[in-house]
């Protein structure tokens, strides 16, 4: 009964912040709740931030949680009061509802009015959605696909996207081709274009072309983060973060967005700014293994080593079986000299994943400060043998007599 009671004070005071939220904050914690298996907090967090709701994205998103929670009754009540403020938003919801209902018919007809709006999805997406699976073998479904509810180019882009995503360019080029002949100059040619070169490694071409494509749609968030992804493999970080800024005031419902600036804000040296996007990240996804280690990475490279460690022992007690995590602590202890520390971390590194030759070389370097040359010398040649070819400068100054 205490537990119950301390629960429900703990859950008081979190919804009594919410208030100075911003409804964008709130998709983005309810969404991480979704995603890490809490989808009873995401109700209770959202239920109240709609008893008057004039944001359809939070009613959506508590659709989704009671879907989770498998209860349909609810999750429709949702989805239907967010099409009262957006029309057609919650219509894939209701379709997916009542796919899982078993009730074709109604899917169906909520499909076909979310097909025809603005919030559609992919033909992909929608086909590989699960929650269809109760009804694909209907005969209403195999009608329903029986419309071109997708334009031939719409088409052309989905398969070429497969396989770009196959790392298939002679397909991919190919349809990019065909695009080109048939459309030329649209935005389709354009982006198909851009995503073969992509493959090909022509990252400049794709700036060139994305850049063009988000300054005649600059709305389109799929261009968007194309053109910063490219712009990020173009050694261009300043530009990516930007692009990056960009869709988070877009409000794109993805807190992956602020690891991936702060990933940009480290390439720049701006450690601040960096971590302060980890830090929003991890008050969505606490624990998580990505972020710890890009924030102990952050503030290492600050020139901040005893923050860096916090970071990475505590990524350690979380995530206790990986290598990473050892080999992470062990560098920060590398840079503070802290030998024996770094050759412990080192060797529970290896323990877990012999294979990887930096640690050997590491955990080498380390041994042959702390005076033990001979044991030094065995990490050294593990390291070469691994293919580690800076192991053969320490081999010859220090092994060879």
């Amino acid at each position: 009964m205490m537990k119950r009671v301390y629960i429900s004070v703990i859950l008081l005071l979190f919804l009594s912040t919410l208030k100075g939220q911003s409804g964008y904050d709130l998709v983005l914690r309810a969404k991480a709740l979704c995603e890490t298996g809490e989808p009873g907090r995401a109700i209770e967090l959202l239920s109240a931030a709609t008893g008057s709701a004039s944001d359809s994205r939070l009613l959506l998103l508590l659709g989704e949680a009671y879907m989770l929670e498998g209860d349909y009754p609810g999750a429709i009540d949702a989805f239907t009061r967010a099409n009262k403020i957006t029309m057609h938003s919650g219509d894939y919801g209701l379709a997916r509802v009542y796919s899982l209902k078993g009730i074709a018919a109604t899917s169906l007809y909520h499909l076909g009015q979310s097909m025809e709006s603005s919030f559609r999805k992919s033909e992909k997406e929608i086909l590989t959605d699960r929650a269809f699976g109760r009804i694909e073998q209907s005969a209403e479904w195999r009608l329903f696909w029986k419309k071109e509810w997708y334009s031939p180019a719409g088409r052309k882009i989905s398969e070429l996207e497969y396989y770009v995503k196959a790392g298939n360019a002679g397909e991919a080029e190919e349809i990019a081709t065909l695009l080109g002949n048939e459309y030329p100059g649209s935005q389709d040619a354009i982006y198909a274009y851009a995503l073969v070169n992509k493959l090909k490694g022509k990252t400049s071409e794709v700036v060139r072309l994305l850049t063009g494509l988000n300054e005649s749609e600059p709305g389109n968030a799929i261009y968007l983060r194309a053109l910063a992804e490219a712009k990020s493999e173009a050694s261009n970080p300043a530009g990516a973060s930007e692009s990056y800024t960009r869709l988070i005031e877009m409000e794109i419902p993805d807190a992956g967005l602020f690891l991936l600036r702060a990933d940009c804000f480290i390439r720049t040296g701006e450690y601040v700014k960096a971590l302060s996007d980890i830090r929003r990240y991890l008050d969505y996804y606490p624990g998580n293994l990505k972020a710890l280690r890009m924030a102990g990475k952050a503030e290492s490279a600050s020139g901040n080593n005893l923050k860096a460690l916090e970071y990475f022992s505590e990524n350690l007690r979380l995530h206790p079986g990986d290598p990473d995590c050892y080999t992470d602590r062990g560098d920060s202890y590398f840079l503070s000299k802290s030998w024996q520390w770094a050759i412990n971390d080192y060797s529970m590194s290896l323990d877990l994943d012999p294979g990887d030759s930096e640690v050997w070389l590491s955990k080498g370097i380390s041994l042959l400060n702390s005076g033990k040359t001979e044991d030094a010398c065995h990490d050294f040649r593990r390291a070469f043998a691994l293919g580690n070819k800076r192991a053969t400068e320490y081999i010859s100054r220090y092994c060879i007599k």
